[in-house]
């Protein structure tokens, strides 16, 4: 049977780019300083830097998850078209909209018993979970069945590397992360955090740099020591509000490997959100299973 993929917004790929593979795309919704509720499915039409410059002001945006009821409007909504559906979501150790969506599927397949709605947690976010879905349409459209498809992408999972820095402590403070201690003085010294994603989808520091120059080499240089080569996925860069520091990680990664194909986007304004502006992170597939 037929099978449509879906995936949201965190996997912050291109809208064209989605529409031009038939991905489906749910949102993630977000407040900007106390407006209307508003998401960003339209990624070409966003005003990304006046966003990251107004937070950076001192501007406030709030988040909200995607709840069951549009998962499961979507998933019945396929199954009446007679297709299957695969979604590939947000790690579940950072958002609760895959729990949302994994209940979604269950209350679908009650009703329409005769389709699969399976969900997938990629452990990740942004690239980390874009370049998943893109993998897992590249399959499909070889003519790989739904359950090839699942199998490769719990491989590529675990191997996906998500690294990344920010450039404001303070906004991990928000999250939890660290102390407000911690990110005053961090902040004062200049310290940049190296994190990652680590094998449960949650965020961890790993690693700290002083300097901004510093950061950057520093993610460079875990994609030289470990990416694999032969992998199909290619490389992602996520930026929010600084595209001249992504531009040089850009520069240091094709020193070393001048054809590897990169991807290179904003980030959307609900995760981009969390991280703060500044943050810039690196996707791509290693050739050990990720660990902290």
């Amino acid at each position: 049977m037929a099978y449509h993929i879906w995936t949201d917004t965190s996997a912050n790929l291109p809208a064209p780019l989605c529409k031009k593979l038939g991905i489906g795309v749910l949102p993630f919704h977000f407040i900007h300083n106390g407006g209307a509720e508003q998401c960003c499915l339209d990624t070409d039409a966003f005003p990304y830097d006046a966003y990251y410059e107004d937070l950076k002001n001192g501007g406030v945006a709030t988040t909200s998850m995607i709840n069951s009821e549009a998962y499961r409007e979507i998933f019945e909504r396929e199954a009446e078209a007679g297709n299957d559906v695969l979604y590939i979501g947000m790690s579940s150790g950072i958002s609760g909209a895959y729990g949302a969506s994994a209940l979604a599927a269950r209350e679908a397949g009650e009703r329409y018993p005769q389709h699969r709605f399976e969900v997938f947690d990629t452990k990740g976010a942004s690239l980390g979970e874009g370049l998943l879905v893109l993998a897992a349409q590249k399959l499909q459209k070889a003519g790989a069945d739904l359950q090839k498809v699942l199998r490769e992408l719990d491989r590529l999972r675990t191997h996906m590397m998500q690294i990344f820095t920010v450039d404001d402590l303070m906004y991990l403070k928000r999250g939890g992360r660290i102390s407000r201690m911690k990110a005053v003085i961090a902040s004062v010294l200049n310290i940049k955090p190296i994190l990652r994603g680590d094998e449960e989808g949650r965020i961890v520091v790993t690693n700290k740099t002083v300097g901004r120059k510093a950061s950057i080499r520093t993610l460079a240089d875990d994609l030289i020591e470990n990416i694999d080569e032969q992998d199909a996925c290619g490389v992602g860069i996520a930026q929010a509000g600084c595209a001249a520091d992504a531009q040089a990680l850009i520069a240091r990664i094709r020193a070393k490997f001048p054809s590897l194909p990169i991807l290179t986007v904003p980030y959307e304004p609900v995760t981009g959100s969390h991280v703060g502006p500044g943050a810039l992170a690196l996707f791509y597939i290693s050739r050990t299973p990720r660990t902290v």
